[in-house]
């Protein structure tokens, strides 16, 4: 994790002393479980939950412990132990490490999710606000970043809004995959531990039982959830490249809020830059990254191996702090975004009208003329303005092919904006259930 793309609430779920809080509690879960069945004194259990609960776990000490031991969990056990007492000969009655660390972590998981969760509610927030604010400001779409034909800066914020709400449902099925829990002990077989510890621990932790553990999860629930932050971070780098194209000297129809003292460069003072989306294009390659080791974990050998762990301890924190981070910044761009619209307006004009191609060729298919030859009648036209700055809409009143099929006045009314924003109303039902 680097501080500088981190936030402190997501960082906290990654500490070690969260970890240890967590480790705790899955053991006195246990414990407690252990105790309304019989298998140990319920006053054990009520000390466990006691001493553990006003521990302050020494993480120096653990670490102490563990260099000796060369495994944390014991380490972790050791240091328990030192607070219990005698009853910690209680403590992960019948279980094995995989119980507690994979426990854990889908824990964390979950909590990661969670912010990331209310980070896409916020962009959401923004995204809606700004494209009700824009629903009808028009500028020119854009095809292999050629004009195209018109639409409105309103629809683009409106196609960012519905495919970031399609990342909120992915990450609640990402949530859904990884809360899972496993206290089945060694190789997953309950030989040793009653089924009923899982259920009660899962409970508690508001998590399920995994139906088969084989003593770990299955690595295939975390390669789900961090495709899917992948596939999240994807949508923050399309949005991104969107702004970053934008805000071009050249184009110039929108750019990112330029604070009061902030500086563009070290050698020219004129710049300004759209260095936080260039900034969110480099943290979603970062976040993609590391979907392909969570993909490489999935096959472990036999019923379990370690090869993973090593892999989690990095992209558990990694990639979900720096989604967070991403998330949050982009929707910090999205609220401050300065728009252009008189811009807009002037970079349509550019082409001289050639944006209503489509529909002078329409109107001339339905005049009777083959589709060919009325592709090749607007393009003739098309390509003087294109090429010698002609106006189009005057090249083709004075095409006698053209005219012949299409009046003039008829295609002088061709040419109003409005045809192209006319269902501006319709795609905002369909993404916001509102116009």
């Amino acid at each position: 994790m680097i501080p500088r793309y981190s936030r402190q609430e997501m960082t906290r779920i990654w500490e070690p002393q969260t970890r240890f809080r967590i480790w705790f509690e899955i053991e006195a879960h246990a414990a407690t479980a252990c105790a309304q069945i019989g298998l140990i004194p319920e006053s054990a259990a009520k000390t466990i939950w006691e001493k553990g609960s006003a521990a302050n776990f020494d993480v120096a000490r653990i670490d102490e412990i563990e260099a000796v031991t060369k495994h944390d969990v014991i380490a972790f056990l050791t240091h328990l132990a030192e607070f219990i007492g005698s009853d910690a000969r209680f403590v992960h009655q019948g279980m094995t490490s995989s119980d507690v660390l994979d426990t854990c972590l889908n824990v964390q998981l979950m909590r990661a999710v969670d912010i990331l969760i209310a980070d896409v509610d916020r962009l959401l927030a923004a995204l809606k606000t700004r494209a009700f604010e824009h629903k009808n400001t028009i500028t020119i779409g854009r095809s292999h970043g050629i004009h195209a034909e018109p639409t409105t800066f309103g629809i683009k914020l409106a196609y960012a809004y519905a495919e970031f709400e399609r990342a909120r449902h992915r990450l609640m099925e990402a949530r859904k995959e990884v809360a899972t829990c496993a206290i089945s002990g060694a190789i997953g077989t309950f030989a040793n531990i009653d089924p009923r510890i899982e259920t009660y621990v899962a409970e508690q932790l508001g998590l399920t039982p995994e139906p088969v553990s084989t003593q770990v999860i299955p690595r295939d629930r975390h390669a789900m959830y961090f495709a899917t932050l992948g596939v999240v971070a994807s949508s923050v780098e399309r949005l991104a490249v969107e702004i970053r194209h934008l805000q071009r000297t050249e184009v110039l129809e929108a750019e990112e809020y330029f604070s009061p003292g902030q500086k563009g460069s070290s050698a020219m003072p004129h710049k300004r830059n759209p260095v936080l989306s260039e900034n969110l294009t480099g943290l979603a390659r970062m976040v993609r990254a590391y979907a392909i080791p969570a993909m490489e974990n999935v096959a472990l050998w036999h019923e379990r191996d370690i090869s993973h762990s090593s892999v989690e301890r990095m992209i558990g924190p990694d990639a979900t702090v720096t989604l967070d981070f991403a998330l949050v910044r982009l929707a910090g761009v999205i609220e401050k975004l300065v728009v252009y619209p008189e811009t807009m307006k002037k970079n349509l004009d550019r082409l001289g009208g050639l944006h209503n191609s489509q529909r002078v060729l329409l109107a001339l298919t339905q005049a009777g003329v083959s589709r060919e030859d009325a592709y090749a009648l607007v393009q003739r036209n098309a390509m003087k303005t294109w090429e010698q700055g002609k106006d189009f809409l005057a090249e083709l009143t004075a095409d006698k092919d053209v005219t012949a099929k299409v009046p003039p006045d008829k295609l002088a009314a061709m040419f109003d904006l409005d045809y192209h924003t006319a269902h501006v109303d319709t795609i905002f039902r369909r993404v916001f259930g509102t116009a």
